[in-house]
């Protein structure tokens, strides 16, 4: 059997990256699994790789600053997953770069007002991969990118899209007689038929409460997603990270 190379203030050190403390103290996150992994290191600097023999028979590691080999049982001390591959990666945040107004105002981006669901983030973050959004702005409200969950569900995208924290209401503030800032609502424009932007920026809400009150006053186009067929019966709402691909699907379509 392998001897293991864990010490106990590395399988502390590792453990305490689940917190978000520690995350934005260290400028750290972890992340699991051989193709989130691989596509993540394409972007982001691997600092710590922990592999098992088992995985290392049939893969090649990616490049790292320290690589350490240990058996299942030591493995399973630092996971966080039901079924373990057998590789996990420490990686450093990238540094985030600042848009000016002009760059913001040239594209169409994703604000996130209080989404706290990881799976939700993780979601809303591979579904702006696949529509070609690059930026999301979360609230200091919202879930961590980072967090493992959220990194888990966004499958990789992270390594392509830029999720910036912010204050939200300050952030948007400036923007607001500047370009459009759209919000979906139960009352609103009809997205299918009322004219979109190719650029501005798509608000997203809490799961169970929405657009809070100080976000709404700041958007200046009010959409609705409407159900089928019109006035029928119908489920209260939308999860958000469904709403999200709707709408973004319906922008991205119009520059089809």
């Amino acid at each position: 059997m392998l001897k293991p190379m864990l010490s106990k203030n590395k399988i502390k050190f590792i453990n305490s990256l689940n917190l978000k403390k520690f995350r934005d103290e260290t400028n750290l996150f972890v992340a699991e699994g051989t193709k989130l992994i691989n596509d993540l290191s394409v972007t982001f600097h691997c600092e710590l790789l922990v592999v098992t023999p088992e995985w290392l028979e049939n893969n090649t590691p990616i490049r790292t600053k320290e690589l350490l080999e240990v058996n299942f049982e030591e493995f399973k001390k630092i996971s966080n997953q039901k079924n373990p591959q057998g590789i996990l990666a420490v990686f450093g945040k990238a540094t985030d770069t600042a848009l000016s107004l002009e760059e913001i105002g040239s594209e169409l981006s994703l604000a996130l007002d209080e989404i706290q669901d990881p799976g939700n983030m993780g979601t809303i973050i591979r579904i702006a991969d696949w529509f070609g959004i690059k930026h999301i702005f979360a609230s200091q409200t919202s879930a961590d990118a980072f967090a493992p969950k959220v990194v888990q569900a966004s499958m990789g995208a992270l390594a392509r899209v830029q999720v910036q924290e912010v204050d939200l209401e300050d952030f948007l503030l400036p923007l607001k007689d500047k370009l459009p800032i759209y919000g979906t609502f139960l009352k609103g424009e009809n997205i299918y038929t009322t004219p979109l932007s190719s650029n501005g920026i798509i608000v997203l809400g809490n799961e169970g409460n929405g657009i809070s009150p100080a976000i709404e006053k700041l958007v200046t186009e009010r959409l609705f997603i409407p159900n089928y067929p019109p006035g029928n019966s119908t489920s209260e709402s939308l999860n958000v990270s469904v709403a999200a691909a709707l709408v973004c699907a319906e922008f991205r379509r119009r520059l089809i």
